[in-house]
């Protein structure tokens, strides 16, 4: 998708129904600031905005994502294109997010390894190899909370029974034995246990 043509799309669109950029803001509940990145391309409505947005302007979401007014004829075309290239979005972002968890928690691991190393070699009492161990642990145990929401919502998890791939509850998540990213979960379709592969498609 063209931020920069969607965002002179909007600004268009806005001019068209009579609208000063604040005056859209306020009718969104957003800052006249925000519709300025809208136009100027930096940024994307929230879709939790969008249709909203587009009731205003007096177009569908598949041009709002188009940057333009479509004709009928091309319009389940466009439709499809941009149902595409939403997927493939949230296939990167959560590519990236799995990828900022490996890195977390190999950073908060490298503390907690440092201390062991240290308490094992160096000559100390019991007591403070402990308490070095111990504040070793600390970023891992901070971080561990993050790094299973990451877990549990980027992507999907897919039952090896019948292959329906879905999105656990994070207590699930938290709870559930894994091995690296295959965790032993409750299928909400099959209703069975199984060891579940983390994937990045939906189907």
């Amino acid at each position: 998708m063209d931020q920069v043509k969607i965002g002179k799309f909007i600004a268009a669109r806005r001019k068209m129904a009579g609208y000063t950029q604040m005056q859209l803001a306020e009718q969104l509940g957003v800052t006249d600031r925000a519709v300025s990145k809208w136009e100027t391309g930096r940024a994307m409505p929230d879709s939790s905005l969008m249709l909203e947005l587009c009731a205003i302007l007096k177009i569908s979401v598949n041009e709002l994502l188009c940057g333009e007014v479509i004709p009928m004829e091309q319009y389940q075309k466009e439709m499809e294109e941009n149902v595409l290239e939403l997927i493939r979005q949230k296939e990167r972002a959560d590519r990236r997010l799995l990828t900022m968890e490996l890195v977390t928690g190999i950073v908060c691991l490298i503390p907690l390894v440092t201390a062991v190393i240290v308490a094992s070699v160096v000559p100390m009492k019991k007591w403070i190899a402990t308490v070095l161990v111990l504040a070793g642990l600390v970023p891992l145990l901070t971080a561990t909370p993050f790094m299973l929401r990451i877990e549990q919502t980027a992507g999907y998890y897919a039952c090896k029974r019948c292959g329906h791939r879905h999105v656990p509850a994070y207590k699930s998540v938290f709870f559930a034995m894994h091995v690296n990213r295959t965790r032993y979960l409750r299928c909400p379709q099959c209703g069975k246990r199984s060891w579940q592969k983390k994937v990045l498609r939906k189907e």
